[in-house]
């Protein structure tokens, strides 16, 4: 897939363009975000990945257009699991729901910027060092089996990490929430408030988080393009989807085996295709083996099919205990 200059900086442009203009609304009015509100957004940025996707379906192909969607749909899925731990940071810093749209979106800006350095990272190593697929794929079979081990707790605690440690020892910190506003003097020295903190938090714990789902992603797709645009699109309406689905966290019980499920099937795809294509010397002569690959005609089915079947039989069972519970 060949994508010149100018239709990178266009998208990059656009992307950022669409993320200034949200938080531009947000600051100007800030309030706390309703349902309906919620859901037009979402409903907004779900249909421009669509149509984005359409595009590329019609210049580029249908291949690369199923690879966009796969990433897409894999991305946005493992940012919905990101969700429950951005409503811990929320408690845990007792945001004031008023700012709690501003918080997202700023962190959803800082974690825009570090994927996308990530994603350059990662396809550098790729482009230069083909075995690294050994690696990703092992890396995310045992994610999955960490992750279907894994349940959510809105009473988890949140433990603050070596950056934020770091910020509270050069710069003083606020002991309260100053409207907005992340910086603030008082009686003449310079303090950071807690609004800074949070949002930094927010920002930084995507980038954990990043640690699977840019592996995965690289298991559907080798395109840095489609790899970018897809967990651009997945965090575009990430602030949004965490309004919209509130309370509804806590009834997808079985969330992390359907996410757990998918990355171990990306983990055996990127395995399959590492010794299709083997190059080291230590296995097999440093020939390809003839194994069977995973296409992404299968993959896209596959990562749809997991993903119906786990919101389905998690929306069952918290229907089944509501109902016990009376």
């Amino acid at each position: 897939m060949s994508v010149p200059l100018w239709l990178w900086l266009a998208t990059v442009f656009g992307l950022l363009g669409l993320l200034v203009v949200d938080l531009v609304l947000v600051a100007r009015r800030p309030h706390e975000v309703s349902f309906g509100e919620a859901g037009r957004w979402v409903t907004f940025y779900v249909s421009l990945a669509v149509l984005f996707g359409l595009g590329i379906w019609y210049f580029s192909g249908g291949v690369y257009a199923g690879e966009f969607f796969a990433g897409y749909i894999t991305e946005y899925s493992l940012s919905i699991d990101n969700l429950f731990i951005f409503l811990i940071i929320m408690n845990t810093f007792k945001v004031p729901k008023v700012h709690q749209g501003k918080v997202l979106l700023v962190g959803i800006l800082i974690a825009l910027v570090m994927r996308g350095i990530f994603i350059a990272v990662g396809a550098a190593v790729i482009a230069q060092f083909s075995w690294v697929f050994y690696l990703f794929g092992a890396f995310l079979i045992y994610t999955g089996y960490k992750l279907a081990r894994t349940k959510h707790d809105e009473e988890e605690e949140y433990k603050e990490n070596a950056l934020l440690r770091f910020v509270r020892r050069v710069y003083p910190v606020a002991d309260r929430y100053h409207d907005a506003r992340s910086f603030i003097k008082i009686d003449g020295k310079r303090f950071v408030t807690p609004m800074f903190i949070v949002m930094l938090a927010i920002g930084t714990t995507d980038l954990l988080f990043a640690l699977d789902s840019i592996p995965a992603i690289f298991g559907l797709t080798k395109e840095p393009f489609l790899v970018f645009t897809a967990n651009a699109f997945a965090l575009m309406g990430l602030r949004q989807l965490y309004f919209l689905l509130g309370g509804l966290l806590n009834k997808l019980v079985y969330l992390s085996i359907g996410l757990s499920l998918i990355l171990a099937f990306i983990g055996v795809k990127l395995v399959l295709e590492a010794l299709h294509t083997n190059s080291l010397p230590f296995l097999n002569g440093g020939e390809p083996l003839d194994v069977p690959t995973i296409g992404i005609e299968v993959s896209l089915p596959v990562i749809i099919g997991v993903l119906v079947i786990t919101t389905v039989a998690s929306l069952m069972k918290s229907k089944r205990d509501e109902a016990a519970a009376k």
